[in-house]
Parts: C-alpha cells; structure tokens; sequence
C-alpha cells in the first residue's frame, strides 16, 4: 500500500493536471478555439475537418446522432431513440423490453413523426435587426421591432424552400444568427439492445462512473423511398479511444446559463428549482405507481419515467452547485469585475451600467408570478399539460382537432397537477378555489377525465357551428377548467413577456459590454444547436482513489453478478442473449470510457471522434460531478461518459447477430 503522503502527492498532481487541462467551453462552428487546442494538445481542426463532422451530424428532437455510413445508418443513445423505440412496439412487440434487431432493409420499421436534421447553412443576422431598432427605443419596443424583423428574414429565407430555418441567439441576444437544415422525415428504426442492457443499473448507476451501459441505437434515413446518401458520414476508427487521447464531441447541448447574471442564479437556487424538484418528484411517483400496474402500464410510461426521473436528478445536482460557494464565489467576483470595467469607460457605462440593476428589479417582478409561470409555462409544467391544455387551446380557437388520450393515465397525471397547484399557490388562491371548491385533487381529475367529451370530434363540431355563445354555455367538465384557468393564464403570460423582454435587452447589453471589455474570446451558452467540445480521455479522484477511464465487457458481467438479477428491481439484472452470449464475449472489450469534453443534457447521442475525425465512441451522459455544469465548468472532475465504439461492434456481432450491420459500420470505414 502506497504512503499517505505518496497517495497525496499523487491526488494533488492529478488535479493540478486536471486544472491546467480544463476543456472548458461549448464552441460553435464560426468560431473554435484553434489556438486553445494548439496550446494544449498540439492539434487544432482545419476548416475541411470542421466541415465533415458538421456534415455528419444530426439532431434528433431531443438529442443528437450521426451519420455512420454512406448509406444514411445513423447512431444515437437508446435513451435518445427511446420515444421513437417505444411507439413502434406495442403488447406482442414490446422494442423496448426485448430489444430489437432488422435483419435486412425491408425490416427497418418506419417511426411516425420522427424528424432528424442536419445544419448546412449559418448566417449571422445581428447588424440587421441592430439596424431595425432606433436610439432610445425602450425595453418592449426593441424587443418588438427585432422580432418583426427576425419574422421578415426568416420568411425571405424559408421562402426560398431548400432549408429550414431557424432563429438563433447567442451570447444572451449579443448575436442573432439565422441556422439552416436539411430536414429529413423518413426515419426507421434498425436496431435497439434491451433497455435493461442500454440502462444497466437503472436509475442507481445514473450519473456514476464507472458505468456499465449499452446505452445506443440505430436508425437509418430514407429519401424518395430509398436508403440517403449523405455526402459526409463518420467512419468508425478501429483502434479506438486511449488514456489521454484527445477527444472531441459534436452535438446539440440544450442549455446552459454560464452568461446569465448572479442574480438570475439566485432565484433559480432559491425559488424556481426547489419548486421543480417538488413537481417532479409528485410526478416520478405517480408514474412509479402507474407502471407497478402491469407490464403494458411500464411501457405505456417508460420513456416519460425515465426522462422524469433524469430531469429531477439534474435540478437536484445544478441546485446544489448552486450552493457551492467556492463556485459562487467565482460567479460573483468575475460579474464584479465585467461591472468595474463596464464602469470606467463612459461609452460602455451608458449602454450597460444599469443592466444589472434593470435585471434584479425584472427577476424581483417574475418572483411574485413565479408559481403560476411555472405551472402554466415551464417545460416541466405539471397542471397545463395533457387533456388540460388541450381544452385551452379549443376553448381560446372555438374548435379544433379532438384530443386522443389516455384516460387512466391523465386521470393520475391531472390529480398530480391539481396537488402541485394547490401546494404552490395555497388553499385559498383564487384558482385554488375556482378549480377545486371543497373537492380532492383526486376527485376533480376523475371526474373531469371521466365525463369530458371533448374528444369527441362531433360533440366539438356542434360547439363550434354554435360559435361562441355555445362555447361560453359548454359546461363539460374539462372545458370548465380550462375556462377557469384561461384569465390568469393570459395574465401570467403578459407579465411574463414585459419581464422577458427586459431579461433578453438587458442581457444582451452585458453580452455586448463582455465584448467591448473582453474581445469575442468566450463560447456561448448552449440552446440548442450544434456545438463543437474538446478534451481527452482523462480520469479524475473519487473516494480516495483514482477513476478507472475505461470499463470493459467483463466489467459488465462482474457487476452483474455482484449485485444478482433480482437487486433493486432487477436493476442490474442482464438479458438472457447477453448470458448466453458470456462465453463467446472478447470481456476485455472496452465499454464506457471518460473524458473531459464539456457537456450537456441534449448532448446525449453525441459522436465522440478523434483527431482523424473518426468515432471513438457515443456520449450518453455526464457524471455526478457534472451536474451544476449549466451555471459553470469544473475541470477538476467534470467529465463525459460514453459508449466506446469497440463494445458496439463486439455486441452487436457477438449478442445481436448482426453481421450485416458490422459489415456496413466496418466496410464505411475500411476495415473489410
């Protein structure tokens, strides 16, 4: 056994290596830190390189991809393809529970609704709509004439009808950009492991290394009925990834919040997480509850179980960074000193000294309208959703599409909403009482799901050839709700446009002085849209040790086995081709590895790819560490988890059968 003093020289040098190598940043394409990554790892990507992987990329509605072979073969996480996997199984082909393997094209199974697009054109916007807003104009105004200006180039650029456009903003609003992609909607699932393999552990191993996941899919674009050609595709390198190998990931981080002031930050640690969490962990448990009821009830709810319980993770682990006071410490002292720069230099000072000021007194408003945004407005919102929010949207048009849905389901779902909103606002809230009166959550929700007829699309017909009056008379149990909770709603709204609108002005102002004072030497925070990170397969200490950068195939099996398959639900338990298969297995394959790219939720799907441009493996996660990594990065041990290309291949020739595959994956790459 090493010394203390040995182990602890040991544990100071990796993390002074890790600092000095901190890969922090989420780049886009027209601007990469070429000299950053010269500095550090003597290479840097030339314009050719940064236009193949950009090429080869994919997003998926909440995710990325990749193209893999000439013949359109695209690769995802499976929690990426999940939605997709589970709305083509049904009771005698559940895809989710038993996986899924096409053995030839006229297998693939086309998914309704999927669409996956590629950025091909960017173009910055931002001198025009400067140009749109006069000197003087106040916060609503600009916000205003910049939208009606977005609203005309994006109608020139759609009209064209090559691409799909899209409005981009980076730096809170310092920049607008307009992205073009190739939109494709012919997407068929050809390949999907079991869950239990892709989510091995379940939710306990979530966010852990070492990690033991299959966590992949694969799909495959059609054009005109025929398999795509895509001029760029990522070939498979065949060594693969090695410790301290230079790494790069190319995706779609959703968001991050690293430019928002500390103000910002401090309603989010104090109001609107703690707020989240309490939503999300109702709504964890009653879909827990929902899928204990029979195997076709889990399948019914998987992808929203898991996406919930992700979620709830993620706020816990970003609010607890944000009560990390080192960090914190670091937040404050750097807006301290963008402010004390701002205000030495009059010019700067007139456009940007009140800004922080202006966005407390915005976030101070939002405060006293926060229960009501977030239940009404947030992504994670728990009321106005489903049934509910449908029954808005007709009531406020006069008619529509009848809603299809899932009675059971929405009943517990709508109960749950109910409980969160009277929690929320309190028992004597206006709405409170409108919508409950004297009656339990419980009670209203089945009772309005039960005797509602708006998915009824005659019943619908008749109210809306009676126009308004008819609709004002309609006392469906549902449409009252919706009824009762349309004013508030609308007030919400407006009064969260008015303070909107001073975030995006003022934001925007501290984004413009950052580049005054600073030059364009920062990345952008995340929205959404293709990013480029850099860094290495790097490990990182835990618990008195040093973690292990890769785990292998024999790893997989010994947890397996140390745990049994009936642990926790099953949680570690393996399919049955994967313990038949045991013995034929390579076990030192490597699995997952670690690195130290700079990600996010959205980068999930994320081809990892070495300096050749080649895939070294597939992002599907962050560790524990990570979490609070929407607000800051922490080099020290923030890293990236990902599938290595070596266990997808060995899986699926070895478990899954699949030659054909391996020969398309291989032969793409010149490895026949």
């Amino acid at each position: 056994m090493a010394s203390t003093s040995r182990f602890l020289a040991l544990s100071a040098l990796a993390l002074t290596l890790s600092v000095l190598r901190a890969d922090e940043g989420m780049w886009t394409f027209d601007h990469p830190p070429t000299a950053a990554m010269k500095t550090k790892y003597g290479f840097a990507p030339d314009a050719a390189w940064l236009e193949h992987v950009r090429l080869s990329a994919l997003r998926f509605p909440a995710g990325s991809g990749s193209f893999i072979s000439p013949d359109g073969l695209v690769l995802t996480n499976h929690h990426v393809g999940h939605g997709s996997i589970q709305k083509v199984s049904d009771a005698a082909h559940n895809y989710v529970e038993n996986g899924f393997v096409a053995q030839g094209r006229h297998q693939e199974i086309r998914v309704p609704g999927l669409e996956l697009r590629s950025l091909v054109g960017m173009e910055n916007v931002s001198e025009a709509l400067a140009k749109a807003v006069p000197a003087g104009s106040t916060e609503e105004a600009a916000e205003s004439l910049r939208k009606s200006a977005l609203e005309a180039l994006i109608r020139d650029h759609n009209a064209k009808g090559e691409l799909s456009w899209e409005v981009v903003k980076l730096y809170q609003g310092g920049e607008t950009w307009l992205y073009g992609y190739k939109v494709f909607r012919d997407i068929r699932l050809v390949m999907a492991p079991e869950y239990k393999v892709a989510a091995f552990g379940g939710d306990w191993d979530n966010f852990t290394f070492p990690r033991h996941d299959l966590d992949f899919s694969l799909f495959r674009v059609y054009e005109n009925g025929k398999p795509y050609h895509p001029a760029h595709f990522l070939k498979w390198s065949k060594k693969g990834a090695q410790a301290g190998d230079m790494t790069f990931t190319v995706g779609h981080p959703g968001r991050t919040s690293r430019l928002e002031t500390l103000a910002q930050m401090e309603l989010l640690r104090e109001a609107t997480n703690p707020m989240l969490i309490r939503i999300l962990e109702r709504k964890e448990a009653t879909l827990q509850t929902f899928a204990r009821r029979s195997p076709a009830h889990a399948l019914k709810v998987s992808a929203q179980l898991m996406g919930t319980g992700n979620s709830l993770k993620v706020y816990i682990g970003e609010t607890e960074g944000l009560r990390d006071r080192e960090a914190m410490a670091r937040i404050e002292a750097a807006e301290k000193e963008l402010q004390a720069k701002v205000q030495a230099d009059p010019k700067i000072r007139s456009e940007a000294g009140e800004s922080w000021g202006r966005i407390r007194e915005a976030l101070t408003q939002q405060k006293s309208f926060l229960a009501e945004e977030i239940l009404f407005h947030h992504r994670s919102t728990s009321l106005l959703q489903g049934p509910l929010e449908k029954a808005l949207s007709l009531y406020r048009s006069h008619g529509g599409k009848a809603p299809a849905f899932d009675r059971e389901l929405e009943i517990e779902l709508l109960a749950a909403g109910l409980n969160d909103t009277r929690e929320l606002l309190g028992r004597q809230h206006p709405l409170v009482l409108a919508l409950l009166g004297d009656r339990s959550p419980e009670t209203l929700a089945q009772h309005a799901l039960t005797n509602t007829r708006l998915g009824d699309q005659g019943f619908l017909n008749a109210l809306a050839e009676g126009g308004g009056p008819a609709w004002e008379a309609c006392t469906d149990p549902l449409l009252l709700m919706a009824k009762a909770i349309a004013p508030l709603e609308q007030e919400v709204a407006r009064k969260q446009a008015a303070v909107s609108a001073i975030l995006a002005e003022h934001n925007a102002r501290i984004a413009k002085a950052r580049f005054a004072v600073r030059g364009k030497t920062d990345y952008p925070d995340a929205t959404f849209t293709l990013r480029l990170s850099y860094g290495a397969v790097e490990t990182y200490p835990q618990a008195g040790t040093l973690v292990q950068p890769f785990t292998t195939l024999g790893g997989l099996f010994d947890r397996a086995d140390g745990w049994g398959p009936q642990a926790k639900e099953g949680s570690w338990a393996l399919p049955k081709r994967w313990l038949e298969a045991r013995k034929r297995l390579d076990l030192s394959t490597p699995y997952n590895f670690i690195s130290s790219n700079d990600i996010i939720g959205g980068n999930s799907g994320s081809p990892v790819v070495n300096r050749q441009g080649e895939l070294v493996g597939l992002a599907f996660d962050g560790n524990i560490q990570s979490l609070p990594g929407r607000y800051y990065y922490d080099g020290r041990a923030n890293r990236c988890l990902s599938v290595d290309g070596r266990a997808i291949l060995e899986a699926l020739r070895v478990v899954y059968g699949a030659p054909g595959l391996v020969e398309e994956i291989a032969g793409a790459s010149g490895q026949k």
